[in-house]
Order: C-alpha cells, then structure tokens, then sequence
C-alpha cells in the first residue's frame, strides 16, 4: 500500500463503525423489524448501483476494442457513458453520471465534475445517454463487429436473415487520441486533479 495502513484502518474502522451501529439496532429495535426497514433499503440501493454500472457501460456508441487496437485515452472517453440525469439525481449519486470523465482522470473529486464539463462543454455529448434513453440500453445484450456497436438480439436476427427491422447504424468516428490527451493536460492545469 502506496499510503500506508492508514486508508487501510479508516476503513476498517468506518466499517467497524457501521458493524456496530447495525449490532445496536438489532439489539435495541429486534432482528426482525431491522431487517424488515433496511433490507428493502439495501435491495433499492444495490440495484440502483448495478443500474448506474451497467448503463455506464452498455451503451448503443460505445467503444470496445482487442487489445491491440486498444487507446486508454479513446477507452476511457467513449468506453463509458455521460449519464446526464436531473439534478436532483445527479447529486445522489454524487455525479457518477460524469463516468467518462471520471474514467479519463479519476483522480477529479466528484463535486468537481461539473465544473470540467463547464470548462469543456464539448465533452457534454460525449457518450450522451440520457435518463430516458438509457431505458433503451436494456436490449443492448450483443457487439456486433461489423458495425462496432452494441445491438440487441432482434436487430442482429434482422442483420443476419436481411429483413427489415433492424437499425443498423454506423457508429461515429473515435477522436484522435493526441486530441483526448490534449484534455488529461487542460484538466491537470487547470488544477481540477
């Protein structure tokens, strides 16, 4: 460990803490009642969790590469998504909506985030999925090589037997990567990481 033990403790003793709480709960309220309140909670939570990951990472224009062809620069930019939810959602989650910025340089504290997408608004649209849009992204299960994107299983069926149906989209065409490191430099000067 780069830092020491002492991330390693505060967070041993942050879960301690919460080990306890819980312990104290159960003890005060009952098992029963406890587990009746919190684990709907943690159910809710743990799913909107999976959601946020995979509508991240499964989106219609995003980017998968072999290893060879693989840029960490293009991957971190078009490989997860700008999850561009209301604001109230935004800051539930702590605007992990901003994935492919926190993917590009990670080191930017999340109430940060922001601020870089107003220092530059053209990473706005990139990998843009909106709340409603993201609801689409369910269907996306298979990566179809041909066209470099995510499809669902109806479109490939469409592709393969050559009937109607499918959108058959070409995905757009990736940055060039000196251009994406030109954003790791802006970021880091202007102190945002």
């Amino acid at each position: 460990m780069c830092d020491g033990l002492r991330p390693w403790v505060s967070t041993m003793g942050t879960n301690l803490a919460i080990a306890l709480v819980a312990a104290g709960m159960m003890w005060l309220i009952g098992v029963g009642p406890f587990l009746l309140v919190h684990t709907p909670i943690v159910l809710l939570a743990a799913s909107i969790g999976v959601w946020l990951f995979y509508v991240q990472h499964q989106f219609e224009e995003t980017l998968w590469e072999h290893d060879g062809d693989w840029s960490f620069h293009e991957a971190a930019l078009h490989g997860s998504s700008h999850y561009d939810l209301p604001g109230i959602l935004r800051w539930f989650t702590a605007n992990i909506g901003v994935h492919h910025v926190h993917h590009l340089a990670s080191r930017i504290p999340y109430y940060r985030l922001p601020e870089v997408l107003r220092h530059h608004p053209e990473l706005g649209d990139v990998g843009r999925v909106t709340l409603l849009q993201s609801l689409k992204s369910v269907r996306l299960v298979l990566w179809d090589e041909e066209k470099r994107r995510l499809v669902s299983f109806c479109e490939m069926r469409a592709a393969r037997s050559d009937c109607r149906g499918g959108d058959l989209r070409t995905s757009q065409a990736a940055p060039d990567t000196v251009f994406l490191e030109s954003y790791v430099d802006a970021l880091r000067e202007q102190g945002l990481f």
